[in-house]
């Protein structure tokens, strides 16, 4: 299967994207141009059999889609409009918001990386520790006396 359709302009071009799970994609080259690292391959010409992630599952890769469509559309939406999206697109379960950011560091996609750190820093500020442990699961490990 081919992952670039030739059309008459690069507007109809898509790239096959391959989840770590099988799971395929057909998403448009500008989109999919935000992960710098399915640039590079749309660039160097490596996209004919789609551009397989191996560290993004199914679920992350459809938001990462999401994200990239909204976002690649953005010259016509206003600022305002982008910025709604950005905020309730970050409304997700803690596992999600770590497997996004994880992603967008993996695909390169800055920006979004960006915003869900910045989602992430927004959550624990003015938090003490424990709260923050509480908000996250983690553990406390220390023994008292440390």
């Amino acid at each position: 299967m081919a992952a670039a359709k030739e059309g008459g302009d690069d507007a109809g071009n898509v790239i096959l994207l391959i989840s770590s799970d099988g799971e395929q994609f057909e998403v448009p080259e500008a989109a999919a141009s935000l992960s710098r690292i399915v640039s590079h391959m749309i660039e160097d010409g490596c996209t004919e059999n789609g551009v397989r992630l191996h560290n993004v599952a199914c679920s992350v890769l459809v938001k990462i889609i999401e994200y990239c469509n909204k976002h690649a559309a953005a010259a016509m939406e206003t600022a305002e409009d982008l910025e709604s999206f950005d905020a309730e697109f970050f409304d997700v379960d803690k596992t999600m918001l770590f497997d996004l950011i994880m992603a967008a560091n993996y695909m390169d996609i800055k920006r979004l990386l960006y915003l869900a750190t910045q989602h992430v820093a927004d959550v624990i500020k003015g938090k003490s520790v424990d709260e923050i442990r509480k908000e996250f699961g983690i553990r406390n490990d220390y023994m008292p006396e440390e």
